[in-house]
């Protein structure tokens, strides 16, 4: 009789203890997710990572041929040491007139038409200068965009990550736009979860709940993060966000996962 009786009470307790809390399903994903297009038409000249390769900040992705971005940035170049020797000319030109002008003045009875001259000759210098100084400016911004251009052809990890996706090879043409490689960070992850209306009364941002990884019997505490509404408003549906630590756990993007929440 005890026995029966200490059943019920422990069926019960059970009872209130799942209507006390609520589980909801979601999907782990990565907060940190890298899609890595080209700027530029050309062909791929070298592959540095394969999928599933881990890749550090500024580590090699791919390369580009070279060829039309090493004379476009040869050209730049060289417009610009023309338009800074056209400034050094005009710079030496008007200290000469400068002289001439000192020595004119100092010389008795020199005539004034050549002293006017010389300040004409001089005002035109001048503004031959100031050319060529708006022209160096316009030369260095080129040079800037073909160097940063250039820095294209050799293609960077943007952040660590890991390889998920590769659609290039050696001797495939990209073109502007074309996704070629994508990261995502296995490290900065969070649970999406979608909530009916009737459950938005039990959570707030900042709650702390319980985290649950079936497959790999992983449980922690993670915080709601942020709570989303829908973009389609006839779902009925709300986004939820939690941020969790992994800690060293196998924990992947995609994996299956599990959130409860206390009603109270």
């Amino acid at each position: 009789m005890k026995k029966i009786i200490f059943s019920i009470l422990l069926l019960f307790v059970m009872q209130n203890a799942n209507a006390a809390q609520l589980t909801l399903t979601g999907t782990v994903v990565s907060n940190g997710q890298k899609m890595i297009g080209s700027r530029y038409m050309g062909y791929i000249k070298k592959v540095f990572v394969k999928l599933g390769d881990k890749v550090k900040r500024e580590d090699d992705l791919y390369e580009m041929e070279s060829a039309e971005f090493d004379i476009m940035k040869s050209q730049a170049d060289l417009a610009l040491e023309q338009t800074q020797v056209i400034v050094q000319f005009w710079q030496k030109r008007i200290k000469i007139l400068q002289r001439r002008k000192e020595a004119l003045k100092n010389k008795k009875g020199a005539p004034a038409m050549q002293l006017d001259d010389l300040e004409m000759m001089a005002d035109n210098a001048q503004t031959m200068l100031e050319t060529g100084r708006v022209a160096v400016k316009q030369m260095a911004i080129k040079a800037k965009q073909v160097a940063s251009t250039y820095n294209y052809i050799k293609m960077k990890a943007p952040s660590d990550g890991v390889v998920v996706q590769k659609n290039i090879k050696v001797g495939d043409m990209v073109m502007p736009g074309m996704l070629t490689i994508m990261l995502i960070d296995t490290e900065d992850l969070e649970i999406d979860v979608s909530l009916s209306e009737s459950i938005l009364k039990y959570v707030k941002e900042n709650d702390k709940v319980k985290v649950l990884i079936p497959s790999l019997n992983y449980e922690t505490i993670g915080k709601i993060k942020a709570i989303i509404p829908d973009a389609n408003p006839m779902t009925h549906k709300i986004k939820m966000r939690v941020s969790f630590n992994k800690n060293g756990a196998n924990v992947f993007p995609g994996m299956y996962a599990k959130v409860i929440i206390k009603k109270y």
